[in-house]
């Protein structure tokens, strides 16, 4: 190689010089040549690898340029990206956790606004690359979809307007009553949207102050006592531009709107200590503050929900000699610092000095009273605090001491869903059933009580008595009316609903004793002759009345013990010879038996009515036992039978996620 160079050089340097060129010269310019060249030669390896590294570094920076959006984006929802964990010397691949998969938004809108809102957020979304979907309240289904939601990863939006006198409009409306009935019911449990997350805007007009935003306030209160988790503050748009924080109703939901895009995304990358909307002046806490506080305690506690606690609390149980919610009109869910102690203290002592005073003085006033051949006037059994629990649950009080509600299972077989155990063992049709009772007053303290021990307990009849026709009037009216609720619902079948508007079955099971009431056989008297069968249930308490009844199309005992002492464990009675009372009430009862190896537990409620027409007629002399109004159990709700008790006349529709929401 190196005597290649040299001949190459060597003719290069004759022919450009000539010949008249000095040989020493030529070969000094050789030389120096031929060592640049030998230098380049032997580094030729790293000069390679120099050029090699260069293009790979310029490939790798455009490469990751051009992607670093997409990727950015894939990392937060994407479902298939996937991280290298060697173990065992092994490549293993593994999936990703996802914190958002995607954004749902509900609205209720009257004008079109709130659609309008919905639409424009879920273009927002779209923009970051996650999934949106845009649904109407009217269209959803709580009852059978919102639990999903809880498993889902989804964040759900709700954009709500509140109409005319601070109710819900058409569109939201049964999905609002839904909500605020599952926070009442023992059956759906405070944790049953636990692992939710949702953001509310409300839109109102302040011009009607105390009917402000009052249904997006409401919705945020719901969720957040089924326990589902709030992202952020809610938003309320104002469509008083005086009066409106940004200007207008559109400027209140273009702020909100930063915020919630905000917030999606740091809850992407799970980034806990990011402000989540609820600082004042945004101005976040610091990190210390922020691990001390629970992720659900972001917020401040919705001022209905301060007042449905602090009034939960106030309410108390009763004997028949002590009224119901008068001590308790005091704030006892009040933080008290230490120093204040002793004058708390003080105050409550005197308190109750004045009320034994005043309890002393209405004795004596009463004694002197009957001394003058006077009747001291019986209070009232529904009490203010008692009232305010009630109405909460759902309940439509009646009178002094009444009630109906609307049971779950009503609402069930109104859309076709099948009906409760009544319908399976005596062929009651729950969407023509009325659950009332004429006395919200019970002679048991029972551990399991789904009413928390608010109702009053006596073991005698002591309140004032409204008469059974007025119960029953009202009765009728307060459950028709909860049955309109349901026009319009999606599911609920029109001749079912049609059907529900008669009342057919009257449920005296409600909560309370209904046979302390002493006009119960008015009562049931009543029924029969609006054609209303009556299922009654007692709790074995009162065996002289179980014995004096009219009869009734069904006479239900509840049995929750076996043993004296397991039942004073349980039912905690307040009779002292609960027991015996029990043994005789259960040998009160007319015993039921299968007719030539079939049951006839259901009733031929025609027949019923016309025996009870016939015994009227004839002066009360021409009585009737169970035998002769009950009819054969269809093949379907035997037991053991392939439909479970399910009619099959309904559809069945069974839960991905099983909540326990047992009960009637």
């Amino acid at each position: 190689m190196r005597q290649f160079l040299s001949l190459v050089l060597l003719c290069l340097c004759r022919s450009g010089c000539g010949e008249q060129r000095d040989d020493v010269h030529i070969f000094d310019t050789w030389n120096s040549l031929q060592n640049y060249a030998l230098s380049l030669w032997h580094v030729r390896h790293y000069i390679c690898s120099t050029i090699v590294v260069a293009i790979g570094v310029w490939v790798t920076v455009e490469y990751l340029s051009k992607n670093y959006n997409k990727q950015k984006n894939e990392d937060c929802f994407a479902p298939n990206i996937v991280d290298g964990v060697i173990q065992n010397g092994q490549l293993v691949q593994k999936v990703k956790e996802i914190h958002v998969a995607g954004v749902k938004i509900f609205f209720g809108s009257q004008m079109g606004t709130a659609e309008r809102f919905a639409k424009t957020l879920a273009e927002s979304v779209q923009k970051l690359g996650f999934p949106v979907e845009v649904i109407d309240l009217k269209e959803y289904d709580p009852d059978e979809n919102l639990v999903e939601e809880v498993y889902s990863k989804t964040i759900c939006v709700f954009m709500v307007s509140t109409y005319t006198d601070g109710q819900p409009n058409e569109s939201a409306a049964w999905f609002c009553k839904w909500l605020e009935d599952a926070t009442h019911d023992f059956r759906y449990g405070k944790t049953y949207l636990k692992g939710l997350r949702y953001a509310v805007f409300g839109l109102g007009n302040s011009v009607y102050e105390n009917h402000y935003n009052t249904v997006g306030k409401n919705i945020d209160m719901w969720l957040w006592m089924l326990s589902a988790s709030r992202i952020m503050t809610r938003g309320e748009g104002d469509c008083n531009v005086v009066k409106s924080k940004h200007g207008s109703i559109e400027a209140d939901f273009d702020k909100w709107q930063a915020v919630f895009l905000s917030r999606v995304q740091a809850l992407c990358k799970e980034e806990k200590n990011k402000c989540s909307g609820s600082c004042k002046k945004e101005q976040c806490k610091t990190k210390d503050q922020k691990h001390k506080e629970d992720a659900n305690q972001n917020e401040e506690v919705p001022e209905k929900i301060k007042d449905y606690n602090s009034e939960e609390e106030e309410l108390f149980e009763t004997t028949s000699e002590e009224g119901s919610g008068v001590e308790d009109e005091t704030e006892s869910t009040s933080v008290l610092d230490v120093e204040d102690l002793g004058n708390h203290m003080n105050n409550m002592k005197a308190a109750k000095q004045e009320r034994a005073a005043a309890k002393e003085v209405k004795l004596k006033t009463s004694k002197r009273a009957i001394g003058k051949n006077e009747v001291a006037e019986p209070r009232e059994m529904i009490t203010p605090a008692l009232k305010t629990a009630l109405t909460k649950q759902g309940y439509r009080l009646i009178g002094s001491h009444s009630g109906v509600k609307l049971c779950r299972w009503t609402k069930s077989m109104l859309r076709g869903r099948g009906g409760c155990y009544k319908h399976t063992f005596y062929g009651i049709e729950s969407h023509r059933c009325m659950e009332a009772t004429p006395s919200l007053a019970c002679a048991n303290k029972c551990v399991f009580c789904w009413r928390h021990h608010t109702n009053p307990v006596g073991t005698e009849w002591r309140w004032k008595m409204d008469e059974a026709d007025m119960i029953l009037k009202e009765a009728i009216e307060n459950h028709q009316n909860l049955i309109k609720q349901f026009k319009g619902v999606p599911g609920v079948k029109s001749e079912r609903f049609a059907e529900g508007m008669k009342v057919k079955h009257c449920a005296l099971s409600l909560v309370g004793e209904p046979i302390m009431y002493p006009k119960i056989n008015e009562l049931v008297k009543l029924l029969h002759h609006n054609k209303i069968s009556t299922f009654l249930v007692t709790n074995a308490q009162f065996p002289e009345e179980i014995r004096k009844l009219e009869p009734v199309t069904q006479l239900y005992v509840s049995v929750d013990a076996s043993t004296k002492d397991s039942l004073k464990k349980i039912d905690r009675p307040l009779f002292k010879d609960f027991w015996p009372r029990f043994l005789e009430s259960l040998k009160a009862l007319a015993d039921k038996f299968r007719v030539n190896g079939e049951w006839w537990t259901w009733i031929d409620y025609d027949h019923f009515q016309h025996l009870v027409k016939e015994n009227k007629e004839n002066n009360s002399s021409k009585m009737f036992c169970a035998e002769d109004y009950m009819a054969k159990t269809p093949s379907w709700a035997v037991f053991g039978a392939k439909q479970r008790g399910f009619d099959p006349v309904d559809t069945r529709f069974l839960r991905k996620r099983k909540k326990d929401i047992s009960g009637c």
